[in-house]
Formats: C-alpha cells, sequence, structure tokens
C-alpha cells in the first residue's frame, strides 16, 4: 500500500513538473486547462460502449440514413478545413517537411497552426458518433478491438499533443491524416446514400491501404528526425513510433482477414468498410434494402394471387 502512495505522489508531482513545460497559448483554450474534460469524455464513450447494446438489445435498430449524411459530409468538411489550415500555415510559416522544432511564439501563423491542431483533436471526440451510431443502429458486432482503441487512445492521446506540442512536426501527421479522412467520411457519405450510389464505390479497400501507407510514412518521419538529432521533442517521437506500430499490426490483421483470406465470393457479398475497420459502413445497408425490396415484391405477388 505504502508502495503504491509513493506512486501516485510520484505521478502527481511530475504532471505539476509536466505542467511547468506545457504550452501556455493553449491554457485557456477549451478542453485544455485539464485533462478531466477529456477522460470524461472517453470514459462516458467506455461506459455507452458497455450500456448502449443493453439499452437497444430488444429495440429495433435506428436507420439513422439522413443523419449520417449530414455526419459523414460535416466530417468531410471539417477534416478539410484542418488539412487546409495545416498546409497553409506551414507554408506561411516556411516549415519543412523534415525537421521542424515546435515554437511557441505568439506569431499569427504559429498560432494558426496551433489552432489548426486543436480542431484536429476535437474531431477525433466528435468521432466517437461512429462507435455510437453503429450502437443505436444494431452493428454490435462491427466494434471490434481495432474500432475502439484507434478512436479512444487518438483523442486522449492528441490532448497531450495539443497541451505540450502544438506545432512544429506534429503538424506533419495531422495534415495527412486530416486528408485522409476527407477521402474516408467522403466515402461514407456517399455510401449512405444507398444502392444507387453504393455500386460506383469499388474502392473502399484502398481507404484501408492508404491508412496503412500513412502508419509506414509516419514512422519514417519520425525515425529519421531521430537519426537526424532533429530538435523536436524525442519522447514524442518515440511514441508516435510505437502508436504507428501497433496500427501497422491491428489494420494489417484487418485487411488479411477481409481481403486475403475471406473468399472472393463472401467478399464480393461484403458490405462497404467503414473507418478501415470492418465490412460495414457507418451508411446505409445495402442487403437490408435488397432484403426490403424483396419482401415488398413477394407481398405484391401474393396479392395478385387472391
Amino acid at each position: 500500500m505504502e508502495a503504491l502512495t509513493h506512486f501516485m505522489n510520484d505521478t502527481v508531482e511530475f504532471y505539476r513538473w509536466s505542467l511547468t513545460i506545457a504550452d501556455k497559448r493553449v491554457e485557456k483554450w477549451p478542453m485544455m486547462s485539464s485533462p478531466a474534460p477529456t477522460l470524461a469524455i472517453s470514459c462516458l464513450y467506455l461506459l455507452f460502449l458497455w450500456a448502449g447494446p443493453k439499452y437497444m438489445q430488444n429495440r429495433e435498430p435506428f436507420q439513422l440514413r439522413k443523419t449520417l449524411i449530414v455526419y459523414n459530409f460535416s466530417m468531410v468538411i471539417l477534416n478539410f478545413y484542418i488539412a487546409k489550415e495545416l498546409l497553409l500555415g506551414a507554408r506561411a510559416a516556411g516549415y519543412s517537411y523534415l525537421c521542424q522544432p515546435v515554437s511557441y511564439s505568439n506569431d499569427v501563423n504559429e498560432v494558426r497552426i496551433a489552432s489548426a491542431l486543436w480542431w484536429y483533436y476535437i474531431s477525433k471526440g466528435v468521432e466517437y458518433l461512429d462507435t455510437v451510431f453503429f450502437i443505436l443502429r444494431k452493428k454490435i458486432n462491427q466494434v471490434s478491438f481495432l474500432h475502439v482503441y484507434h478512436h479512444c487512445t487518438m483523442f486522449i492521446l492528441w490532448w497531450i499533443g495539443i497541451k505540450w506540442v502544438p506545432g512544429g512536426q506534429s503538424f506533419f501527421g495531422a495534415g495527412i491524416n486530416s486528408s485522409i479522412h476527407v477521402l474516408m467520411y467522403g466515402y461514407y457519405g456517399l455510401a449512405a446514400f444507398g444502392p444507387k450510389i453504393q455500386k460506383f464505390l469499388w474502392w473502399k479497400k484502398y481507404l484501408t491501404i492508404i491508412q496503412m501507407i500513412q502508419f509506414h510514412v509516419t514512422i519514417g518521419h519520425a525515425g529519421h528526425s531521430l537519426y537526424t538529432g532533429c530538435p523536436f521533442p524525442a519522447w514524442m517521437q518515440w511514441a508516435l513510433i510505437g502508436y504507428a506500430v501497433t496500427f501497422i499490426i491491428l489494420f494489417g490483421n484487418f485487411y488479411y482477414q477481409t481481403y486475403r483470406r475471406t473468399p472472393r465470393l463472401a467478399h464480393k457479398a461484403a458490405k462497404p468498410v467503414t473507418n478501415g475497420v470492418s465490412m460495414e459502413t457507418n451508411g446505409y445497408n445495402k442487403l437490408q434494402e435488397v432484403e426490403e425490396n424483396g419482401q415488398k415484391q413477394q407481398k405484391k405477388g401474393r396479392a395478385k394471387r387472391e
């Protein structure tokens, strides 16, 4: 018990010390004065993962078709804004794509980049709704470990990123990821329109491939910075490499199970991919509509015979 008390005290002291080197510019920004709001939202998310399926167990699934269309295209707009702000801000500030230390100045371009990264962090909290929609639509089997791990850790870890390094090389990974999310949520938004659009969405598996390429680029970028001695916090570079490796393993396993191991016929009958972590889209269910149309035709046939 005494060892646990010492550990807790040391942890609190370390956190207090770390605040002395945190970025003062973001201290009073929404959600940034304390980790409590981020952790509270994440705990509510995990609670919903447990309570949501129980609540929906004896209820009909929600369709949420219009809601999904609005949500997905809103995420396209948000991620496009983030990517645009990071690109234009980095160019205006003269950023290097290979080695860029963090500047904690109040230069207009540095603050612009920090603000865009803050929006990127917020977007990771909004993405919790992906899981909420799955559960409300009773697609519980699509809420995989990879899905939950990806959503929960990104929101928490990017609070740390914004608190201590909202600039410098942080723009690189966030810029790539937000650009990919423009494509991803664009895909989900189109898929939400139903079968008439879904038949043109042949490129779903390439979203997963692009994501895996992103993780390899991230590792290479961070490794280059460490090798060349770039004056960007080494602790974040190592953490980023370790984090990316976990995604390569998890996404690689998903890709193999979905597109390599699954028989070709089963793959053809599969539903669109969402967030690179399942064979379901957070848009409209194509096979469900086919089944509904089949039931309607059967009813019409019975009516004619009668």
